[in-house]
């Protein structure tokens, strides 16, 4: 399921005419690496992955929109940023990536 979701949301990426060729590359990076981490979590806690990568889904979908909002971008940040709390030190390089992903996203929302 998490692998699908990522790979859902990859496809989105590769497709969307609002990105330039190297911010699509910087998104696909995080996302390989945040499928890696969320197939890990997953393995002891599939609820909150779920979580995070609906978040993910979410984000991404606001942050390529040709008719953006702010508002469900910045909300949908909040939600992916939220998801990752409390795994800062049992899994830093998630949390690394998904504060990536935000700072990304929120950056092309703009």
């Amino acid at each position: 399921m998490i692998q699908e979701t990522i790979s859902k949301i990859e496809a989105k990426v590769q497709e969307t005419p609002v990105l330039d060729d190297q911010k699509k590359k910087e998104l696909l990076n995080l996302l390989s690496t945040l499928k890696t981490e969320a197939t890990e979590l997953s393995k002891t806690y599939p609820e909150h992955t779920q979580s995070i990568t609906g978040f993910a889904e979410v984000s991404i979908h606001e942050a390529i929109r040709v008719e953006k909002n702010p508002q469900l971008l910045k909300l949908s940040l909040q939600g992916l940023s939220t998801s990752v709390e409390g795994f800062e030190s049992s899994h830093p390089k998630l949390v690394g990536i998904i504060n990536s992903l935000c700072l990304t996203l929120s950056n092309i929302g703009i």
